[in-house]
């Protein structure tokens, strides 16, 4: 499990206050600034939220805080909903190779280029991801839920058909690879 920290940037005052009742807390507090930002050690299983009093460019995860005064529960709620947000978005986006696949929206992005995908090519793409060397027997088994005794073409069609999208949008012509040992993800 994922633990979640809350750091204050430049926001002494905010900080003191959230300090003294920090035990009520789910989270833990820090207190930052410009001189020790840079030595924070942000760990990748932790959910990270930087709470500031206005933007800065080069951190993210950011909470501002400009409407004033606020009431220190609708504080609370507002960071907690945030943790929330920031948990969702990191367990929905999956990197595969160049690519990243988000799961809520069912896109495959590289670079500025898009790709909407239905349910069963991200399905396809994340189960020949995680195995390497995929037989059809076993994506007829795994993905589509077929008997393995089954003779359907299914699941040629939809590399071919996912195949062709990837060509299209990103001039990929190996996304999916087909060697004697199975399919691969290139």
């Amino acid at each position: 499990m994922s633990s979640k920290v809350l750091i204050i940037y430049e926001y002494q005052i905010l900080f003191e206050l959230l300090n003294e009742i920090k035990e009520n807390f789910s989270f833990k507090l820090i207190k930052s600034d410009n001189k020790n930002f840079s030595s924070l050690q942000f760990e990748p299983s932790t959910n990270y939220l930087i709470l500031s009093s206005k933007k800065h460019e080069k951190i993210g995860r950011q909470l501002i805080i400009d409407n004033k005064p606020l009431k220190l529960e609708k504080l609370i709620d507002f960071i907690n909903i945030n943790f929330l947000k920031n948990k969702f978005s990191d367990q929905s986006n999956i990197k595969i190779g160049k690519y990243k696949l988000d799961l809520n929206s069912r896109n495959i992005t590289y670079k500025d280029k898009n790709l909407s995908l239905t349910e069963r090519e991200s399905d396809l793409i994340i189960f020949i991801n995680e195995r390497k060397n995929v037989s059809v027997k076993d994506l007829q088994k795994k993905v589509w839920h077929y008997s393995q005794d089954l003779e359907t073409h299914t699941v040629e069609t939809h590399i071919y058909r996912l195949r062709k999208k990837m060509k299209e949008i990103f001039g990929d012509e190996n996304f999916i690879k087909n060697e004697k040992k199975g399919y691969s993800i290139n």
